[in-house]
Order: structure tokens, then C-alpha cells, then sequence
């Protein structure tokens, strides 16, 4: 099972890379849940559609590339490598056209096939100071 729980998530991440907003109604739940200490609580695939709209606008180049994933039981630990150009507005900030690179660590949890839940901890305060929004140390 966890062969094919890893799959689900590279799916998920190749359609986060691609902006395919078709991807996300085959592959998290109704009942989906992404947690975000830094943004809302996204539930179900709706909400999830706006949050992937939202960050390809200020990035239209987000790229994700999966550094390391474990698997075990009906969970997935992924450590994904970000890297992006900010040309739209991000929560009120206007584009700088800074290129960026910052990680994020993520664990899903999959139920028949799909993403039920989702954690996400993303470098957020380094993703800030390379945009110029927060000053660097």
C-alpha cells in the first residue's frame, strides 16, 4: 500500500507543478483537509482549487520537486524543494520578480486511493525575505 500511496502523491505534486486544477477533484476527497499554520484551513477540493489559483498567480513558475518521501501505513512524509519567480500579487504584495527558493515538509494522509489530509510546513519567513517582504538576518 504504500507504493501506491507514494504515487498518489506524486500525481498530486506533478498537478500542483502543472496548475491542473482537473487533478484535484481525481485525487483528494470531499472530505479533505489541508492544514497550514501559515494560511486558513482548506477543506475539500473547492477551497483547494482557489489555494493552488492563488499561489500560481503570484508564481506562475512554482515548481515543486520531491527531495525525499517515506511511506508507511496510510501516510505519505514528503520534503519538497520550491523554487518560484514572484511575478503577481501575494497577500497584498506586489510582484518583485525575485526568483526563490525555499523547502516545505509535508505528510498526507490517504484514504482509498486519495488525499483525506493534508500538514503543511512551508518556509514561509524565508520565502518572505527572499520576496523583500520581511528583512533577511
Amino acid at each position: 500500500m504504500s507504493e501506491e500511496n507514494k504515487a498518489v502523491v506524486h500525481r498530486w505534486v506533478e498537478a500542483f507543478n502543472e496548475g491542473n486544477l482537473d487533478a484535484v477533484d481525481e485525487l483528494v476527497t470531499d472530505s479533505y483537509i489541508r492544514h497550514d499554520p501559515n494560511a486558513p484551513e482548506v477543506r475539500g477540493p473547492e477551497e483547494e482549487k482557489r489555494l493552488i489559483v492563488m499561489y500560481r498567480s503570484a508564481f506562475p513558475d512554482l515548481h515543486f520537486t520531491v527531495e525525499d518521501m517515506v511511506a508507511e501505513g496510510d501516510k505519505v512524509a514528503t520534503r519538497i524543494g520550491i523554487s518560484a519567480t514572484h511575478r503577481g500579487e501575494l497577500l497584498g504584495i506586489p510582484p518583485t520578480e525575485k526568483q526563490l527558493a525555499f523547502t516545505a515538509m509535508e505528510l498526507y494522509r490517504i484514504a482509498n486511493g486519495k488525499i483525506d489530509e493534508q500538514w503543511v510546513n512551508v518556509d514561509t519567513l524565508g520565502m518572505m525575505q527572499q520576496i523583500g517582504a520581511i528583512p533577511a538576518p
